[in-house]
Parts: structure tokens; sequence; C-alpha cells
């Protein structure tokens, strides 16, 4: 990031770039489902691919990116699916929660681009949070790399105390979403009980799931437009 009107949509990455002090880069942040703690999770596919250790296991086989498209994928969908609880006729509700406002044309439009291949490790890391309920940086299960990588035996917390009480945040969240649940976002919020009020604008949409908060036909109207008019604010 070179330019201070850039916006910042990642709660982590938030509190590693005030942690560095490079915030001076960033003027707010846009925090929409945000995934911070995951420990209760809804989503099916997630928590069971966390309960199986299906990314450790991807990894320590070679396989080192997640695309959900093609032979990776399938192998990885098909360990899923056949978890307990998860019902892949319905792969977008299993995963997102039940989603209140898409229509047949903006589904077809998301499933042309997502979803995007990432590194196995961001798979792991996903699944380290949702089994032990931290939200922490990512665990080598290794003393010697975690030395190497944090100087300390077991890896460091995000801190939440390291972003300032008067950067202004704009954060929104559903009632039905299954990946950031909101019981997890209000534990998100207890640690940001002490931001100024002026500066933090929370919106809860109880009928919105996670997919909701990208394609929703009322997405505009219930999410970009008061978000918006919060970033200009500053």
């Amino acid at each position: 990031m070179h330019n201070r009107q850039e916006r910042l949509g990642t709660l982590m990455a938030l509190a590693s770039f005030c942690e560095h002090r490079l915030l001076d880069m960033i003027r707010s942040a846009a925090l929409l489902c945000p995934i911070a703690f995951l420990d209760q999770i809804t989503s099916s596919i997630a928590r069971a691919s966390a309960d199986a250790f299906v990314g450790e296991v991807s990894y320590w086989l070679g396989l080192h990116e997640f695309n959900i498209i093609g032979r990776s994928g399938d192998e990885l969908l098909l360990q899923v699916c056949n978890q307990p609880g998860v019902n892949c006729y319905d792969l977008i509700t299993s995963f997102t929660g039940r989603n209140c406002c898409l229509n047949p044309s903006s589904v077809r439009v998301f499933l042309d681009h997502e979803p995007q291949p990432t590194a196995m490790k961001n798979m792991i890391h996903m699944a380290q949070m949702i089994r032990r309920g931290t939200i922490a940086k990512y665990d080598y299960d290794s003393y010697e790399e975690n030395m190497k990588h944090y100087g300390q035996a077991h890896p460091p917390a995000y801190n939440m105390s390291n972003i300032p009480n008067n950067f202004p945040l704009f954060l929104s969240y559903g009632g039905r979403d299954a990946l950031s649940d909101s019981n997890d976002v209000r534990h998100l919020l207890k640690m940001l009980k002490c931001h100024h009020k002026t500066k933090l604008k929370v919106r809860f949409l109880q009928n919105y799931a996670h997919g909701d908060f990208v394609m929703a036909v009322n997405a505009k109207q219930l999410v970009y437009d008061p978000l918006i008019s919060f970033l200009n604010l500053f």
C-alpha cells in the first residue's frame, strides 16, 4: 500500500499494520463480516475441514495451493463432504449460511469468479483458529520454526489494542452468517469497547449471511451506501 487513501478490509492485517507502525498508510477501514475469532463458526464445511485436519494433511502430501476448481479441489471436497453434517448438495449455504437476498443471476456471476485459489497455509491458519478459539498468528507446530519466525515457542496473538481508539472503523455483520458468526463478532466488539463512539460504526443485519454482503440485491442500500457515507467523513 503506497496511498494514504487506500482502505484496509482485514482485521488481522490492520492489527499487524498498527503493530509495525504503518498506520500512516491508511486512514480508515471497512470490516464486512470480519473474520477474527472463529471458535463459534457454524459453517459445516469450514468446521468439518478444520476438525478433519484437511488442510494439514493436504499440505503434508505436497499440495500447497487450495483451488476449488480442478482435481485437487475435487479431492478436498470429497473428503469434506463425507464428514457428518455437511450438505454438499447446497454448497453455498453449507459454507456461508442461508443467504436471504441473492438472485440466480448474481449467483452465476459469483460462481464464475469465486472462490479464488489461496495458499494451503491460509486454510491451515483458519483451521487452527477454529479449533483453538484464538486470534493468533500461524502456528508452524515446531519449536524451531516458531522461534525463527516469532522469537518464541508459540505464535503471538494479534493484539487488538494496537488499533488506536480514534481510528475510523466501519463494521457490519449478519445474523445468518455461518463464517463470521455473530457470537464471534460480538466477542471482537468487546475487544473494541473502548473505541471512540464517533469513530466506530456498527451495522447488524439480522437476515444477512456471508454471501449477502457481496451480492445481495439490496446490499447497495443496506451495506455500501452507509459504508461510503461513513468513510467520506474522514
